[in-house]
């Protein structure tokens, strides 16, 4: 079968067992597959999301195709259509090279910063890093380094396998430092176990001794508060343990104080009695009696004895003891009163007075004869001071 194409006639091919018109429709329909293809290649490039570069490749094999094809149709059309996509699809996988050129480098350059980070992470000193956290941020980085190889671009394999060696290297350090600290740290809780294993047998050994034990328990505590950390598992088991030993002598203190408290209530009541009784002493205008009276009173507070708790005793005593310094007081007072000692300095000093007087008394008389103005207010102001001294003493 032939068909005209402009001046000149092409061989279409052969359709031996059919009629001319359904050899006609035959490669009109193989036109319509390679209009349909063109057409496909069209759409999907206008949408996009398909790469260029495959477009293209597929638009060159439709090209082949086309060219001299087994087809009644427009075929010149097709290849002016396919020329054009052909044109378009080139230029767009240029682009599309320097977009995939570009996200390589991007990919790298954050591949890179990963791989700095945790060899950041590697560089530390081990016994610095809080290893809870530095687990968890290099766990962090390797979830990023595997969303980077799922879900980014594909990287030159030798500068991939160098920024993953250079990670795995990092990692491992990592790693080894975590486990070099924990080894450390075990061997370091287990001599501190040892020791306060060993504390809690010496606490708990004092049990016996019940409140007698408590000076020795708390020197037990400080050298527990040295000992160190052992691991909170192990440390909350023996300081439970400790704690215990601790409270059965406290308990036992406890228990002694309430019995002394029990037994110390009649004392409580015959003190406060001798209190009352000791109250009006005073105020006894007789001194010696009052040192009489109160002397019994301290005789029969003393034969009472202790009281429990201590702050009841102290109570106590502290109002008993401002009976004995109101006493005292009224005693230093008459001491100083009929001391014979100050006595004759009083009068001695009350002699002297007199003597000044009677010489000032002169004094002004001479300076009123001789109308001295100033020497009399000298003389009347140094004798009005000798008077006030002399009845300051009594005179």
């Amino acid at each position: 079968m032939s068909v005209r194409e402009g001046d000149a006639w092409r061989v279409v091919g052969q359709y031996p067992d059919g009629s001319p018109a359904e050899a006609l429709a035959y490669f009109e329909r193989k036109y319509a597959d390679l209009a349909s293809e063109v057409t496909l290649l069209e759409v999907r490039h206008r949408r996009g999301g398909a790469s260029a570069s495959d477009l293209r490749a597929a638009a060159a094999g439709v090209m082949i195709k086309t060219e001299g094809a087994a087809a009644v149709g427009d075929l010149a059309g097709l290849t002016s259509r396919l020329q054009a996509l052909i044109a378009d699809l080139s230029a767009a996988s240029e682009t599309e090279a320097a977009e995939a050129k570009q996200a390589v480098d991007d990919a790298v350059a954050e591949r890179t910063q990963i791989v700095e980070k945790a060899e950041a992470l590697a560089a530390r000193d081990p016994q610095t890093v809080q290893w809870k956290q530095a687990s968890a941020e290099m766990s962090a980085l390797f979830d990023e380094w595997q969303q980077h190889q799922q879900n980014g671009p594909r990287l030159p394999k030798s500068t991939g396998q160098q920024l993953w060696k250079r990670f795995r290297e990092a990692r491992s350090t990592v790693d080894k430092h975590r486990r070099e600290f924990y080894a450390q740290l075990d061997e370091a809780h287990k001599a501190v176990r040892q020791r306060k294993n060993r504390l809690v047998e010496r606490a708990e050994a004092l049990a016996p001794q019940g409140e007698d034990g408590i000076a020795a328990y708390r020197s037990l505590l400080d050298e527990w508060k040295a000992a160190g950390r052992a691991g909170k598992k192990a440390d909350d088991a023996l300081w439970a343990r400790f704690k215990a030993a601790g409270d059965a002598l406290f308990q036992a203190r406890s228990e002694r104080a309430a019995a002394d408290a029990e037994a110390s209530k009649e004392k409580i009541a015959a003190k406060k009695e001798l209190l009352a009784e000791a109250a009006p002493i005073a105020d006894e205008s007789d001194l010696s009696k009052a040192r009489a009276l109160l002397t019994g009173v301290q005789r029969r507070w003393d034969e009472i004895g202790r009281i429990h708790p201590r702050e009841a005793e102290r109570a106590l005593d502290d109002d008993l003891r401002k009976i004995e310094q109101s006493v005292r007081a009224r005693e230093d007072a008459d001491w100083k009163r009929n001391n014979p000692e100050t006595k004759a300095r009083a009068n001695d000093m009350t002699r002297q007075l007199h003597d000044a007087i009677a010489k000032l008394e002169q004094d002004l008389v001479d300076a009123e004869a001789g109308g001295d103005a100033r020497k009399i207010a000298a003389a009347k102001d140094a004798l009005e001071a000798r008077r006030g001294w002399l009845r300051a003493l009594g005179g």
